[in-house]
């Protein structure tokens, strides 16, 4: 016996025509969060040269804290 596939959105039963969703309406809902970004994965963006100085207690070449420009 195998499940029945759900609706990716609401839970209900998909439709063969829209799936993984059940309807249109769930379908237009899930590409608009898309395109608004609220299923981006979020990126480390490593460190810049001055944050890696400050981290480890250096000066700049001026002898000032190069986060501090």
């Amino acid at each position: 016996m195998s499940a029945a596939a759900t609706c990716a959105r609401c839970g209900k039963p998909v439709v063969a025509r829209y799936r993984p969703f059940c309807s249109r309406r769930c379908a237009d809902i899930d590409l608009s969060r898309w395109l608004n970004g609220a299923y981006a994965i979020p990126a480390h963006t490593p460190p810049d040269d001055a944050e890696i100085a400050a981290a480890r207690g250096e000066t700049g070449e001026d002898g000032t804290d190069p986060t501090r420009r």
